[in-house]
């Protein structure tokens, strides 16, 4: 191993007692490629295992908790006990290669396609329609439904937990659900879950105290419990990042064993809300890095990326894309063989790379989403 990247092999351990044999993470990327009823295929198991050897940690897809949160076609559901054998298909294959498995936890909101939901029933905090789709606006959830919502996260946590899994990742970013309850853009509510900034926090901390209730009262070891955000939003109204730092202050007390920041490009600036022209990821990181680990991602494709970004101090790394063009990243870094890292797409290699026809065909029909994608 080249001598430069070496303290991206340090082991690293959770609050929790968890170890990790690295410092990095295969980041949650939606891969279109399950069943229609919501299970697991063999094509999408195969795809985790191959690249789950060198990652310390594999955080899965995005699963829906309730069958009106399913946010993409061919996503797999968490949401009845039905679903067991399922998740744990998805989690043995993780585990098998030697990484932790994390399943991502979510509700789609507003941002559902209405032909996946029953009645085609579109649910937010409020009936604001997104800017992100062309979908009908939604219907704002009663008080009731909130709190079914809440309790739903709590039971697709025990079943991460029947299921073998060794972690579950709230999915707060994005712009889904529990996004949607923080934004002031999505967000027009006058009860307690809308309103001032604190109230807007109410519905995703609430799904952090269900999550972390159900986690102490069924798992019988450690079980990480991670929170995904996005730290601001380009809408008007929308999540500034003065807002973020007051939302993961907040978080950081929570106890929770990582917070993972979702952006495109590790190194982008913030739009608004502070006066620092530093990275988001540095921003964040001083400010609750010393209470909680943060993971950074976005946009690092070779090993001189990597060690770049990690320098900054950021524990743990994930990388998306960088995964699906060469499975074989990290053990090519560990070997000294970083100079044969592929960092485009070899648009004729999907059988060698082992990815799912459905993800395939949305990759190489989306010109510039990838490297070498035109």
């Amino acid at each position: 191993m080249n001598e430069k990247y070496k303290t991206l092999f340090d082991s690293f351990t959770f609050q929790n007692g968890i170890n990790l044999k690295n410092r990095l993470v295969m980041a949650p990327m939606t891969n279109f490629s399950s069943n229609e009823d919501g299970t697991v295929t063999d094509a999408e198991a195969e795809y985790y295992a191959r690249r789950s050897k060198g990652v310390s940690m594999v955080v899965t897809a995005c699963t829906y908790v309730t069958r009106s949160g399913k946010g993409f076609h061919g996503e797999f559901g968490a949401d009845t006990d039905e679903m067991i054998p399922s998740l744990r298909k998805l989690a043995s294959a993780i585990k098998a290669e030697g990484a932790k498995a994390v399943l991502q936890i979510f509700h789609g909101g507003r941002e559902c396609p209405p032909e996946l939901v029953p009645n085609g029933d579109i649910v937010s905090a409020s009936d604001v329609q997104s800017e992100r789709n062309s979908a009908k606006a939604p219907r704002a959830l009663t008080g009731e439904e909130v709190e079914e919502i809440i309790a739903a996260f709590g039971e697709t946590t025990r079943r991460a937990i029947e299921a073998g899994f060794d972690g579950v990742e709230i999915h707060g970013a994005n712009g889904y659900l529990i996004q949607q309850f923080f934004s002031p853009h999505s967000n027009r509510r006058e009860d307690k879950w809308g309103g001032s900034l604190e109230k807007r926090m109410a519905f995703p901390l609430a799904v952090v105290d269900e999550v972390k209730r159900v986690t102490a009262m069924h798992a019988k070891e450690p079980f990480i419990v991670g929170y995904r955000f996005s730290p601001e939003e380009p809408e008007e109204p929308g999540i500034t990042m003065a807002d973020t730092l007051e939302l993961i202050e907040t978080l950081a007390e929570k106890d929770l064993d990582y917070l993972h920041v979702s952006l495109n490009d590790f190194w982008s600036t913030p739009r608004r809300g502070v006066d620092d022209d530093r990275s988001r990821m540095e921003i964040i990181h001083e400010r609750v890095g010393g209470k909680v680990p943060v993971i950074g991602v976005g946009s690092l494709y070779s090993a001189d990326d990597v060690i770049q970004a990690f320098e900054t101090g950021v524990p743990l790394l994930a990388l998306g894309r960088e995964l699906i063009i060469d499975p074989d990243w990290v053990e090519k870094v560990e070997t000294g063989r970083e100079n044969e890292i592929e960092t485009k797409l070899d648009t004729g290699a999907q059988a060698r790379l082992v990815v799912p026809d459905p993800l395939w065909q949305a990759i190489v029909n989306t010109p510039g989403w990838f490297p070498g994608v035109q």
